[in-house]
């Protein structure tokens, strides 16, 4: 479901990146008179430069602090996993040792040894 909404988000801002191109190509009109819709005039103007300065600013700042509040909630989780793991578990737990000694006495006393040591 995510790949899908990435994807018209994708094709969303494609398609109005390729609309703003074609808006600003200089055209050849067969009139003399040189109107401009409302559209043209904000695409000529330093408006758009702006306000993309502005997005990447508060997103540069947004993104990174999300970040340091993902790191928290990270730290945090972990802590608590820490204090419900037994201790006896995960990566430093050792395991028992075999005792094959013992296994192939148990089955010499049962009379089902297969091989005789």
């Amino acid at each position: 479901m995510a790949q899908f909404i990435f994807t018209n988000i994708f094709m969303i801002s494609l398609g109005t990146i390729l609309y703003v191109a074609v808006r600003t190509l200089p055209r050849i009109e067969m009139s003399g008179e040189d109107k401009k819709g409302i559209m043209e005039r904000w695409l000529a103007s330093e408006l758009p430069e702006k306000v993309d300065v502005a997005m990447n600013g508060f997103l540069v700042k947004f993104l990174r602090k999300l970040k340091i509040l993902l790191l928290k909630v990270d730290n945090s989780l972990s802590g608590h996993l820490r204090k419900i793991r037994p201790e006896n578990t995960g990566a430093n737990a050792q395991k028992p040792a075999i005792d094959f000694k013992e296994i192939s006495g148990k089955n010499k006393e049962d009379g089902n040894s297969v091989i005789d040591l």
